[in-house]
């Protein structure tokens, strides 16, 4: 087999792929820009008193909103603030969800990656490096995260508002609490100790010592919703691929594989679930 090398092919100038198209085949895919499974609201959406936002995107699980903004060539100023501004625009509009600001050029440069990292600590704010290159007479699209999300507090670490099991069995189901129930014995397999603790948005873990939210539990009528905080890596999400979980997405914010999980999955997926919890347990640093 023959080995070729990669061409990068600037789009900015072009007659043909010009942003119309790379805006045209995110819209197709994506997924293309690494952000999980999510779907494409808006596209040119007009902003009141402003321009248009290249795309809106969302997240239908967890009630995220992407505003991205998309630019051939290089990073600039105008780019870097129209990003923002529509961002600060969709989330004063749409208070309800949560908004992240994206920003997609060709080239993050090093002294805007700098600039963009300032504001990124005080804004939810990714940028992308998105790629064209050229592999014989194929054109394909290379996404690389330049620059993710600020770690924030999220709600699991600064507690939240108790609640008791009836709660939950209200808005759920009796069913998905036993679910819930079984996946925390197979917890204690690995962290002893480990029970159920009621939340009003969420069912985390407590412990002898404390706290422990390395699973988080989300339940619904007849199946659970379960975050397991692990970093991203692409062995994870094959496990998860090939198993019979329902994978949701990986969730950016909170640095979690979501997980759909039915009471067949915990014989079917069994191995596959203690895996999970063991990482999770491990990068939470109990292990």
């Amino acid at each position: 087999m023959d080995f070729v090398m990669p061409k990068h092919v600037t789009l900015k100038g072009d007659s043909i792929y010009d942003e119309t198209w790379l805006t045209e085949r995110i819209v197709e895919n994506p997924g293309l820009l690494g952000l999980g499974d999510l779907d494409v609201r808006d596209r040119e959406r007009r902003q009141p008193s402003a321009g248009r936002l290249d795309l809106l995107l969302s997240d239908p699980e967890t009630d995220t909103r992407y505003e991205v903004e998309v630019q051939l060539g290089p990073t600039d100023e105008s780019h870097l603030v129209r990003t923002i501004e529509y961002w600060d625009i969709e989330r004063r509009r749409y208070p309800q969800y949560d908004h992240i600001a994206v920003l997609v050029a060709e080239d993050v440069t090093s002294r805007f990656l700098n600039v963009i990292g300032l504001f990124n600590q005080a804004i939810p704010l990714i940028a992308i490096q998105l790629r064209a290159v050229q592999v014989h007479d194929s054109l394909t699209l290379v996404a690389t995260q330049i620059l993710d999300l600020m770690p924030l507090g999220t709600e699991e670490e600064v507690g939240g508002q108790p609640v008791d099991r009836a709660n939950w069995e209200d808005r759920a189901s009796s069913e998905s609490l036993s679910l819930c129930d079984r996946l925390v014995e197979m917890i204690a397999q690995v962290e002893p100790g480990m029970q159920l603790s009621y939340k009003k948005h969420y069912i985390g873990l407590s412990g002898p010592r404390g706290v422990r939210n390395f699973v988080t539990f989300y339940p619904r009528k007849k199946f659970i919703i379960v975050h397991f905080k692990i970093p991203f890596n692409t062995h994870t999400a094959k496990q998860v691929e090939n198993s019979s979980l329902g994978e949701l997405s990986y969730e950016q914010r909170g640095k979690s594989f979501r997980v759909r999980l039915y009471e067949s999955d915990l014989e079917e997926s069994h191995e596959v679930i203690e895996q999970l919890i063991e990482q999770a347990r491990d990068h939470f640093g109990l292990g």
